[in-house]
């Protein structure tokens, strides 16, 4: 492949959406009220469309034939490239927008750093991209503080969910090595330089919402490497099906 390492560094961009989007997508028609269902359903079609962009861009990079689909639908478990956050399951409402909201912190300051790229296709998704992310940024962090500031069992829950899954945060920050050459060449975005004011943010709106901030100093990592944990094989299983059980399919 003429460029392996920009092929890598698109797909550990575009995994987190895509994995997200698919456990998104698993409420439809059960989220806890239509509004609510109906908001979580869109921001999951909204990162499946960033997903369709980048895809189509890494399509084009690894210049053999394959599509996106091909690279959504096709590739073995440990050839995602996903943080482990992203894959954690739909426990309850409030593991969902603790989820959500750790993520959408993280993705609103890459996408922000993203646009800067000199990558001018990189650029340009970026640009598109980040009116939806605001959005999910707003939704997610609104949420916090409605079940934290909210009745006592919706603040017993949201807590637990941010504690539990608070240890999956530190790799959004971890560089591969694909990471390290695109930011070398000006294409990749540095995380590393956004951890501190990703906390701060964070930290920030738990406060608000009345949330102790986890103090917990063990992280998990392996997802970026794809090593992942025992949720993902169930999510592909779901994702893949019909691409497996009928090769060379088109709509």
């Amino acid at each position: 492949m003429k460029n392996e390492n920009l092929y890598q560094y698109i797909l550990g961009i575009a995994d987190n959406s895509l994995i997200l989007g698919q456990r998104l997508g698993e409420l439809c028609g059960h989220g806890p009220s239509l509004e609510t269902d109906i908001a979580c359903t869109n921001i999951s079609l909204d990162l499946f469309g960033q997903v369709r962009s980048y895809f189509q861009y890494a399509g084009k990079v690894a210049g053999d034939g394959r599509t996106e689909d091909d690279i959504a639908m096709l590739r073995k478990e440990r050839e995602y490239l996903n943080v482990l956050l992203v894959e954690q399951p739909n426990t309850n409402f409030a593991y969902t927008i603790a989820r959500q909201f750790l993520f959408d912190a993280y993705h609103l300051m890459f996408l922000e750093e993203l646009q800067k790229s000199s990558d001018l296709t990189l650029s340009a998704i970026a640009n598109k991209c980040i009116k939806e992310v605001r959005y999910h940024e707003r939704f997610s962090s609104d949420w916090i503080k409605r079940l934290g500031d909210g009745t006592e069992e919706s603040k017993i829950k949201i807590q637990e969910a941010i504690n539990d899954l608070w240890p999956y945060t530190d790799e959004l920050f971890h560089q591969t090595e694909a990471d390290k050459v695109m930011v070398s060449e000006g294409i990749g975005v540095d995380v590393t330089k956004l951890k501190d004011t990703y906390y701060n943010n964070v930290s920030s709106v738990l406060e608000e919402a009345t949330l102790e901030v986890p103090e917990s100093k063990y992280f998990q990592k392996g997802g970026k490497k794809g090593i992942h944990t025992e949720h993902l094989g169930y999510i592909l299983a779901e994702l893949q099906y019909m691409q497996r059980t009928y090769p060379n399919m088109e709509w």
